[in-house]
């Protein structure tokens, strides 16, 4: 498994299993494949210290004394964390996490399990991560642009992205062709967009609901 370097101070897998040998073996087999690694106890220890911009992926036992893995996931998901979770389970446990996959976890792994196995789901829920960390970087910069718009451009912007030609859209507006090119160009320098194509995909993406 390749890492990329500058993603390892980024990104972290969090571990939360009560049984400090599986955490300790697991956090020593992450962190010789160049991973940085963070291990909790349990449930309780981790929501404490969970933060809204970790980034990463959570590895969570099923079954754990006080809070139970199936728990804590709900209350992230409460807390809109996007964190991918891999349940970690025994063979009895396997129905919860079907259950919650449904609930949208992103992988399960039954104990005993291969390296190699662990490994790849791992590496799978970061690219995930790194890409919902980009969505979200880019949702960001397109809200940003399109609070510099002013109302007047906003109302030109949505009307060239439903398709509606210069002409068109100076009879919606009750203004000229002239006034609505200058409207138009500025609309695409404030968007940083070169064509229509761009303005519209800028427009569905601002206005699509955020991912997990």
């Amino acid at each position: 498994m390749t890492v990329d370097e500058s993603l390892i101070n980024q990104q972290s897998v969090f571990i939360v299993d009560d049984d400090e040998a599986m955490r300790d073996s697991l956090a020593w087999l992450l962190e010789s494949h160049g991973l940085h690694v963070r291990g909790f106890e349990s449930g309780e220890a981790f929501l404490d210290a969970w933060r809204e911009d970790m980034a990463g992926c959570l590895v969570l036992d099923v079954r754990m004394p006080g809070m139970s893995g199936l728990e804590l996931h709900e209350k992230l998901q409460g807390l809109r964390s996007t964190l991918p979770i891999i349940f970690v389970t025994g063979h009895g446990d396997v129905p919860m996490a079907v259950s919650a996959l449904k609930k949208g976890a992103a992988d399960f792994i039954e104990k005993p399990f291969h390296n190699t196995e662990i490994l790849g789901l791992i590496e799978q829920c970061l690219a995930a991560d790194r890409e919902q960390s980009g969505q979200r970087r880019r949702r960001a910069e397109i809200a940003m642009r399109l609070a510099s718009l002013t109302p007047r451009e906003r109302e030109v912007m949505d009307l060239i992205a439903a398709g509606r030609l210069n002409k068109q859209i100076a009879d919606d507006l009750g203004i000229s062709i002239k006034t609505v090119e200058v409207h138009r160009s500025r609309v695409m320098d404030k968007m940083e967009v070169r064509s229509i194509a761009e303005l519209v995909q800028c427009v569905m993406e601002a206005s699509a609901p955020a991912g997990r």
